[in-house]
Parts: C-alpha cells; structure tokens; sequence
C-alpha cells in the first residue's frame, strides 16, 4: 500500500527564480530538472535527509495557486535559529516565530508570493 508521500507540489510562476529560491536560500538539492512540455521544466527537489521532495511545478489550469497559501508544514529544529538564518538570507517572513501551547511556527513567503508553515521548537 501506500508507505511515503513523495512529494509535495508548490505552484510557481518561474521556474528559473524558484529553483534558485528552493536551493540557495532554503539548502534543497536538485532530484530532477527536466523538460515537462513547451511551456515548463519537471523540477523535482530533495530536502536533505528527508524522503520526502517538492515539485517546482504548476498544472496547467492551475496558474491561480500561484501565490497563494501552501496547505503544508514544514519541520524545522529550531524555529528561533531558522528565522534569524532565512531572514539573513533575504527570506521574506510575516514576523518572528508565534508561540502557542501546541507548538511554535512562523510563515515564510517564498519566490513566488507563496505562503509556507515552518515550525518546530
């Protein structure tokens, strides 16, 4: 049956922006990097140590989840070092870490006006 998700897909406007967004900014390595059609490029990332990746991909018909929220969290170990090491980097967050009873998390805006959850401790 089902034993992993592989991969998560993140709409993006420009491929080129985000793939160097996703890698130099964030530390994710290049899986695949391949043409898709005439218009776009299957992109497919690996987070380090993790198994599961991202996608750098945008169906077509879907061009409006560009920019939007990202139903997704991402882990991280230490949401206080994370938003000082990305905010140093020029990642765009909506604010220092939120601390609530049931964890911390912040929101971080990718290349694309995408909204991503990290949290963590």
């Amino acid at each position: 049956m089902i034993k992993r998700i592989k991969f998560l897909g993140i709409p993006v406007r420009d491929q080129d922006r985000a793939l160097a967004f996703y890698t130099e900014k964030l530390g994710f390595q290049i899986l695949t990097d391949q043409a898709f059609n005439d218009q776009q490029r299957w992109i497919e990332l690996t987070i380090p140590g993790a198994t599961t990746g991202i996608a750098l991909f945008t169906p077509e018909g879907h061009e409006d989840r560009v920019g939007t929220f990202v139903n997704t969290s991402w882990e991280v170990d230490d949401i206080g070092r994370t938003y000082e090491e990305l905010t140093a980097k020029g990642v765009q967050m909506s604010g220092p870490p939120e601390r609530q009873p049931w964890g911390s998390f912040l929101r971080m805006t990718d290349s694309e006006g995408n909204t991503i959850i990290l949290s963590g401790k």
